[in-house]
């Protein structure tokens, strides 16, 4: 929702995540230059991704019904698995610093009550890397119904 946003973070709230936690999202100078271009679009919802109806988000199915549309034989959780394979493969990030960007918690109890950070600055760093490894190739933002 456009009011989880404030300057270049999104936060996402507990009640809105599988652990139940709070998750704060850095957002990447190209990230919020497509907020932008999305809001032009946006028709007043307070939803940044819309549904057909103005008081309702986009479905969770309608991104993996695009895909298939489009003739990719991917799923949408695979963009998911793409960032955390680039973190592995491409970058010297810490295991911890993209485990905590994908909102993952610790297995390990004892560590997890050590571990207190969201570790924010180095994802803001990650993600901004992110962003530019992606960008290579500029997208336009439609409207998914245009």
């Amino acid at each position: 929702m456009w009011t989880e946003i404030e300057g270049n973070l999104w936060t996402i709230p507990a009640e809105r995540m599988k652990a139940g936690v709070t998750h704060r999202i850095p957002l990447s100078n190209r990230c919020l230059e497509i907020l932008e271009e999305v809001k032009q679009i946006s028709n007043g919802s307070e939803y940044i991704f819309f549904g057909t109806k103005k008081d309702r988000p986009l479905s969770e199915n309608t991104f993996s019904k695009l895909i298939a549309e489009l003739g990719y034989g991917v799923h949408v959780h695979g963009f998911r698995t793409s960032f955390r394979t680039w973190t592995q493969e491409k970058t010297h990030y810490q295991r911890e610093v993209a485990e905590a960007a994908l909102a993952h918690s610790l297995k390990d109890k004892a560590e997890a009550a050590y571990a207190r950070s969201d570790l924010l600055d180095k994802r803001r760093e990650m993600m901004e890397t992110w962003s530019h490894y992606i960008s290579d190739n500029q997208a336009e933002v439609f409207p998914i119904r245009g």
